[in-house]
């Protein structure tokens, strides 16, 4: 018996010992402990930080934008609207808005300043209209988001929302009433032919030291015109469009120049422009404004962009309600050039085109929406009244 165990336990240990052998290693095949998981967890961690550091910077973005638009954001993160007191209007006179008026140094003192006096009488409800087709309520609001936001508009845009008053043509963008290069071409060969001919005669009719003389002196025009053609292009232009009989009386012109300056005033009024000048022309009788378009080597901001195009454009739409057709805008156009040179950001252009014409059609509703004060102001400007009386017209209860 004793042996018996002895060999069955030896055969035990046999067979365990062999098993083993072919059993393989087991960190030949098993997978390294904790590799795929916390590999998972990492990339998952990562992705879940990504997300909520792109949430945070949105709605740090979207208060942003709130707060501007005059609004608040609560806990919840519903909006409210900005608690901020609405400003009585005092509806003062006319001959009261003078006063104030009068109190204000327009022309001597800088824009800044103006700008503040004017935005205090507002916050105190003795002024209405000023700024008020750039501000959001009071100027005291917390809400800095401009009312002006300058969108694409095409000329086909502006025919149609204008009720097809405002075009390229009746703005003189159009090249309707430019002089062409036929008109030139036909005005050169009569002046050619109608010198050869005087010469002719000259020689054929008179005696013949005076025709020689007249002859030299007739053959001198088509050199003197040609050298005016190519150094002063405009003067022969001017000549051609006097020819045309289009040309308009002095009443006429000066009703026209009335009711172009009246249109900046009251746009540049309503855009809150400080006015930088207020002067009677000689020429004309008419006074004419100009308003603070920024110092020497300042840039100009969007918004001041944006007010300087409905400005700039006004006088040229305020001459179309009346006449169909603009005449004086030339100078408006350059300066409005100008200032899109002084912009922050480039302005190509494309750009200054959709800048252009949205100028056009927001100074166009801005006259259509106060048509009773810019009469009132024509009135003024025919008058040669002073600028405390055309605020005071402005901003003076009737």
């Amino acid at each position: 018996v004793r042996r018996a165990c002895i060999l069955v336990s030896a055969t035990l240990l046999c067979l365990g010992c062999s098993s083993s052998a072919f059993t393989p290693p087991a960190t030949s095949l098993a997978r390294p402990s904790g590799f795929g998981t916390s590999a998972l967890f990492s990339t998952t961690q990562s992705e879940v930080e990504r997300l909520r550091a792109a949430a945070k910077a949105a709605r740090e973005e979207y208060e942003k934008l709130s707060r501007e638009m005059g609004k608040e954001v609560a806990s919840s993160g519903d909006m409210q609207a900005t608690a901020t007191a609405a400003v009585e209007s005092k509806e003062l006179s006319v001959d009261e808005v003078k006063a104030l008026a009068a109190s204000i140094e327009f022309t001597g003192g800088d824009a800044a300043s103006q700008s503040e006096k004017l935005d205090g009488l507002v916050d105190s409800g003795d002024l209405s209209l000023w700024k008020s087709a750039v501000r959001r309520g009071p100027t005291s609001s917390t809400s800095n988001m401009s009312l002006l936001v300058p969108f694409p508009v095409t000329l086909e845009t502006l025919e149609r929302r204008s009720d097809g008053k405002v075009t390229g043509e009746s703005l003189g963008i159009g090249g309707e009433g430019d002089v062409k290069f036929e008109e030139f071409q036909d005005l050169t060969v009569a002046v050619v032919l109608g010198s050869t001919l005087m010469g002719i005669l000259s020689l054929a009719v008179l005696p013949e030291n005076i025709g020689a003389t007249l002859t030299y002196l007739f053959a001198l025009i088509p050199v003197g015109f040609i050298g005016i053609g190519s150094t002063s292009p405009g003067i022969i232009a001017a000549a051609i469009k006097g020819s045309r009989g289009d040309s308009e009386d002095a009443e006429q012109q000066r009703e026209r120049i009335c009711r172009h300056e009246a249109g900046h005033f009251l746009c540049g009024w309503l855009c809150g422009l400080p006015i930088k000048s207020y002067n009677v022309n000689d020429d004309t009788g008419v006074a004419c404004v100009e308003f603070h378009t920024g110092g020497a080597g300042q840039e100009l901001s969007d918004e001041e962009i944006a007010s300087l195009s409905v400005v700039a454009m006004s006088g040229s739409v305020a001459e179309i309600l009346n006449f169909d057709v603009a005449k004086g805008g030339e100078n408006d156009l350059l300066e409005l050039q100008n200032c899109f040179r002084k912009s922050k950001e480039f302005i190509g252009a494309a750009k200054q085109q959709d800048l252009t014409r949205w100028g056009a059609l927001t100074s166009y509703n801005l006259l259509k929406s106060n048509a009773q004060k810019y009469e009132k102001l024509v009135d003024a400007f025919k008058q040669r009244k002073s600028l405390s009386d055309c605020v005071a017209l402005l901003e003076g209860s009737a």
